[in-house]
């Protein structure tokens, strides 16, 4: 890898990271349903802003439906997932049990899909599911409940990603592919079409919110335009550049980056129950996404 892949690769765990402090401040504010739409309205259209400045066919080969009903299971849910849980959880709790998503692939790999799993594997599944479990009793938050609240909803968002992994393998790579770009402006498009009117709903009917709130605006751009539209590019282009696997490392990068934005906006602190919480997830995650040695 060469240095600048690096410095794309520290750019893009920042921006992800960043994504969890922005809800954090938005979600409070505008809400978890409003929030969600605004960001995967505003990425849709950052992303469709991009692909024409870089003068990118938008030719979906017959792909159009699946991708958006993917954006259902891979940004209106889970958006919608982080955004609930950013009002009970810190940035970085919501951020490390964001990178349990290959955990949750493994097991719905064993589960529905009838995959095999090294012995390697399921051991690094139940110290990952253990490090989850360490976090929500020992870690400082306001209470059992909303923890437990809130690590649910990163969960079920983390169990869309995973599914829709496998179901991207099946509907897009398994049908002659797409460039991923198109994927994910597809995906975008699903998404604000799903969450359309549960927006247009819970406007309606929930008391009013007061608009003027100039934080809460910038995060909801930041997270549409730069933690969305910006990301995905940036993800795009160092898949191509330095392949999938290297790419992944994205994963433990984020939830570092999340403390620290937690704790200089909003001084958010951790405790050390939660680091140990933490350790046992990366080194589980990283147990499940390493290749198996294989004899000679």
């Amino acid at each position: 890898m060469r240095g600048s892949d690096y410095l794309r690769l520290g750019a893009l765990a920042a921006l992800w990271g960043a994504s969890f402090l922005f809800m954090r401040i938005a979600a409070p504010a505008f809400g978890a349903i409003n929030t969600a739409f605004f960001r995967v309205a505003l990425g849709f259209i950052g992303l469709l802003f991009m692909l024409t400045l870089l003068k990118r066919p938008l030719n979906f080969n017959g792909k159009f439906g699946p991708s958006l009903i993917l954006g259902i299971i891979n940004s209106g849910v889970p958006f919608l997932m982080y955004c609930l849980a950013a009002k009970w959880l810190p940035a970085g709790y919501s951020a490390i049990l964001n990178a349990t998503t290959p955990l949750m692939g493994a097991l719905l790999g064993i589960t529905f899909f009838h995959e095999a799993i090294s012995a390697k594997k399921r051991v690094g599944m139940t110290l990952g599911f253990c490090g989850i479990i360490a976090i929500t009793a020992v870690g400082e938050l306001p209470s059992p409940r909303a923890a437990a609240a809130g690590v649910a909803c990163c969960l079920i968002a983390t169990a869309c990603y995973a599914l829709a992994g496998f179901l991207t393998r099946k509907w897009i790579a398994g049908r002659g592919g797409l460039d991923a770009a198109l994927v994910a402006l597809g995906s975008q498009m699903g998404a604000s079409l799903f969450l359309l009117p549960f927006f247009i709903g819970n406007i309606a009917v929930r008391p009013a919110i007061d608009w003027l709130q100039p934080a809460a605006w910038a995060s909801v751009i930041a997270l549409g335009t730069l933690c969305t539209a910006l990301a995905y590019i940036l993800y795009f282009r160092l898949i191509a550049d330095i392949g999938p696997l290297r790419s992944l490392t994205v994963t433990f990068l984020i939830p570092p980056f999340a403390l620290l934005w937690g704790y200089l906006a909003l001084g958010e602190t951790v405790s050390v129950g939660y680091l140990a919480g933490a350790c046992a997830v990366c080194i589980g995650v990283w147990m499940v996404v390493s290749p198996d040695k294989t004899s000679r």
